[in-house]
């Protein structure tokens, strides 16, 4: 994997379950080999090597990494759901993700993400 855009880092209100601390989210677009599938494993192996412990759904972690898109992939597997079915929803997500691809298509939305942001 190879980073080739990297959002600024932005302190959020947790989303979901408010009572807990604040979050910090960004967002960074990765030049890749790995299948969806392989990326999703890789992205978890991540997790664990820098100690995230399973918690309840929404709840405090010390990170979490997400894949929003994967080009123009729709997905919809039990691991794994591409376009992240919550990112139009998050402006935590949509707002760092305008900062680095502002005219990507949402592709089943059919909405760039600047658009979708707006819209919130």
């Amino acid at each position: 994997m190879t980073v080739t855009k990297r959002s600024a880092m932005y302190e959020t209100k947790a989303w979901g379950v408010e009572a807990q601390p604040d979050f910090i989210n960004m967002c960074v677009e990765i030049d890749t080999q790995l299948t969806p599938l392989q990326l999703l494993e890789a992205l978890q192996a991540i997790e664990q090597q820098t100690g995230r412990q399973k918690s309840y759904k929404w709840g405090p972690r010390k990170i979490d990494l997400d894949i929003l898109f994967y080009g123009g992939l729709v997905i919809d597997e039990e691991r794994l759901k591409i376009p992240h079915p919550y990112a139009h929803l998050r402006r935590f997500v949509l707002e760092p993700l305008a900062e680095i691809a502002p005219e990507f298509v949402h592709p089943t939305l059919g909405n760039t993400i600047l658009w979708l942001l707006n819209r919130l």
